[in-house]
This record gives C-alpha cells, structure tokens and sequence, in this order.
C-alpha cells in the first residue's frame, strides 16, 4: 500500500512545489549527518515548519553522541555488498528507490559478514532527501529491540549522480503485509499475531513514552512492521517520523501525509498531529491481524473495499464476528482473544483522539491478552518460530503453515464481549 500526501482541508500550501526556504547545500547537506539533528527538530518531512516559531524548549539528541554507533559506507562499499545493486538481490521496489539484500565485512573482525537491507534513494529530489535525513537523525540516536537497527549510510556522488544510502539489518522474514496477503505461502499462525502485536505496541510505546522526547511515528502501517530470524517484529522506515508536540502544547501542524488506510480523521482533515494518530493507525492494523484484509482493497466488492466499514456489522454478534476472521487460519485461534484484541482495537479507532489510550495501556492491554490462560485451560506459549511445518498442497504449491499448540476455537462469548463493544465507537476514514 503506497504512501500519499493528503490535501488538508485546513491548508492551503502548493504540495507540488519544492519549498524555496529549503535548500540541499544550506539545510540538508552532508555535514548535517555528522551532527545534530536540529532541522528535524524545526521541520517535519513535508517541509512545514511549526515549532521554529513555538519556542520548543526539548531540543532533538544530537547525534554526535552516539555517532560512532552509524557506520558511514562509500558507494564502492556497497557495490560489492550488493553486487553492483544488481536486481537479483533486490528485495523491496517503492517510490523511495529500492532495497536490496548484501553483505558486508565486520569493522572489528573482517573475517565475519554481516548480512544488510541497502535501500537507495530514489530520484524524488528534495522530499525524498529529507525524508533520508530525518532516518538518519532519527535512528542515529535511539535504539531498541522492536526497531529495525540503522547500521549505517552512505552520502557521496559517482557517476549515476547523488548517491543516498541507507544501510540496515537484514530481516529475513520481510514485512507483515507480504504474509498476511493471500498469495503468501506462508501463513501467520494466531499465537504469532498475537506477538506481532505486542512487539508493535513495544515499539511505539518506546517512541511515544519511553525518552526524554516524544517520536510520532507517521506512518505506521504493515508494510513497514518487519520480522527477524526468529519472528520478531521491528518498526521501519521512519522516514516520516516526527517530533511531538513540547511541553504545554497539544499537537503540531504539519502537511497531512501518510497510507490511504491508516491515517487518523482528525489528522486529514485538520493536519493536527499526536501520538493518538499513532495509536488510530495501530487499531487499523490489529483488524488487519484478524482479517487478513488491507485496510484498503479496491479488488474488492463494493462494501468491503475499506475495511473498518467491512468489520463493523459483525462486531456486536459473536457467531457473526467469526465470519470476519481471516480464513486462512483455518479456525485455529482461540475466539475469546480474537475477541478481547478486537475490543483493544475499538478503543484505538475511537474518533476523539483524546479518548484512545495511550500506547503503553494498549501494550499493556495486549500483554494480558498474550498472557491469558487458553480456551483449553492450559497457558498459551509462543512456539519457536523458526520451525516451519508443510501442510498439504494447495493448488499445487506447498503452503507453509507456522506451527501452534494453542489452537483452541474458543467459545461463546457473546455476554463478555457484548458489553464492551461499542459499534458507535469505530469510524472508518
């Protein structure tokens, strides 16, 4: 699902139009990787600038602090780590540029590879570039274990012009969205969405509550929530991240940019931005989870091509609520915590912003629900997740299925349920 720009009803900036008063060589040049990230502090990514006027007292981390933390790469390094970023090892194409898959030797014991993710930047010009240094500021100076690791970057000029790369951990499990679509021959069992969940809730409870500064991610959505080794799941690509409003103030004003699918309704139609809109944009996300479905799905019919409007009728009756359930998991969940994240997801997609929780007592909520005892009476347990199972041909092809234990179908829970569904809480954008 592609990222757009949304017109705001409240504004009226030429979107189209590169902003005069920011320039490659003045505010963006490559000086500014090698030290703080004070134009992310006084400019969001679409070029709108709102605190420089507001007298932000929390001034962005500068980066110098944690510098030797990012690894700076020339052009020829990463040519030979991706052999002449050739496109038998592209792994990922967007309107950023591409990704793609290599090796690189350790600084400290060269002996030892390091598998990397390269992701070259695109010729989008100025949006783009800034976009490429806000990830840099950004990852350069946090770290945690639900966030892809930024390794390091590359900003030099060759023979193909200037050249902006981005140099991360290898995820060999790709994103959520690839397994959650129909065409994947791997299927995401229950207990591994469940921890996909709470993994995603880890992090943007580290970017919204967890450091002396506020990150609003922005973009939160499936495509860019990816899976390690061992299943884990790691927000990515914060190219749209932002800081949050500073002390005393409720919100800041930015250009309305985002996924069709995601976005918060109080965020597109005032450019209004808070944590909230995160939280908006991960209750589409655990109907996804449920589903299977995109948020948005123009291959669909007619009345089940935006998924919140789809979900809705279904959610107030317990023997109707199981038709929404992605098919795929062939009735191997259990109902009550489908149920129970379902209730979770109501409280994100609640339209006053001020209303939705907050990220930590979503996570909390998440982690009660993982750690609930089963249907079946005995505590449910993550499987080890390397371990994959083939099932039976489907169509031909052999379907991967990630082995579960916790395959209770759950039970009627129409009484618990009914009282906490609210169908006036949800709204679709």
């Amino acid at each position: 699902m592609k990222c757009f720009k949304f017109s705001s009803g409240d504004k009226k900036e030429e979107h189209n139009k590169t902003p005069k008063s920011v320039s490659l060589t003045s505010n963006f040049s490559d000086r500014d990787i090698n030290r703080s990230g004070s134009d992310f502090n006084s400019r969001d990514a679409s070029g709108t600038s709102t605190e420089s006027s507001m007298g932000r007292k929390n001034s962005y981390p500068s980066m110098s602090a944690r510098e030797s933390n990012l690894r700076e790469f020339s052009v020829t390094d990463l040519k030979a780590a991706t052999k002449n970023f050739s496109r038998s090892v592209m792994i990922g194409e967007g309107g950023f540029g591409c990704v793609f898959r290599g090796t690189v030797r350790d600084l400290e014991d060269p002996s030892i590879k390091i598998e990397v993710a390269v992701k070259q930047l695109g010729k989008r010009g100025l949006q783009g570039h800034k976009e490429w240094v806000t990830e840099v500021n950004f990852l350069g100076v946090v770290e945690h274990s639900n966030l892809v690791k930024l390794l390091g970057y590359c900003a030099e000029d060759d023979e193909r012009g200037i050249q902006r790369l981005l140099v991360y951990e290898y995820m060999p499990n790709r994103s959520v969205e690839s397994h959650l679509s129909p065409r994947s021959l791997t299927v995401l069992t229950w207990d591994l969405r469940l921890r996909i969940a709470q993994d995603a809730a880890r992090g943007l409870t580290y970017l919204h509550e967890q450091m002396e500064f506020q990150i609003i991610f922005r973009d939160f959505k499936s495509s860019n929530i990816l899976l390690d080794e061992d299943w884990k799941a790691k927000l990515s690509d914060f190219g749209l991240a932002r800081l949050g409003p500073s002390e005393g103030l409720t919100h800041v004003t930015t250009d309305v940019v985002g996924t069709m699918g995601y976005a918060a309704p109080e965020y597109i139609k005032t450019g209004r931005l808070t944590s909230k809109s995160d939280v908006w944009g991960y209750g589409v996300f655990i109907y996804e989870l449920i589903t299977g479905r995109r948020p948005v799905d123009r291959n669909k019919p007619n009345g089940e091509q935006k998924l919140l409007e789809w979900v809705r009728p279904y959610l107030s009756d317990t023997k109707k609520f199981k038709l929404i359930l992605d098919p795929r998991l062939e009735g191997k969940y259990n109902l009550k915590a489908v149920q129970k994240l379902s209730v979770v997801a109501n409280r994100c997609l609640v339209r006053n912003p001020k209303a939705r929780p907050k990220m930590s007592e979503v996570l909390e909520m998440v982690t009660k629900i993982v750690e609930a005892p089963s249907g079946s009476g005995t505590s449910p347990k993550l499987v080890p997740l390397k371990s994959l199972e083939t099932s039976r041909d489907v169509g031909g092809k052999k379907k991967k299925v990630l082995e579960t234990r916790n395959n209770g179908g759950g039970g009627g829970e129409g009484g618990w349920f009914g009282k906490l569904w609210n169908p006036k809480a949800v709204g679709a954008c």
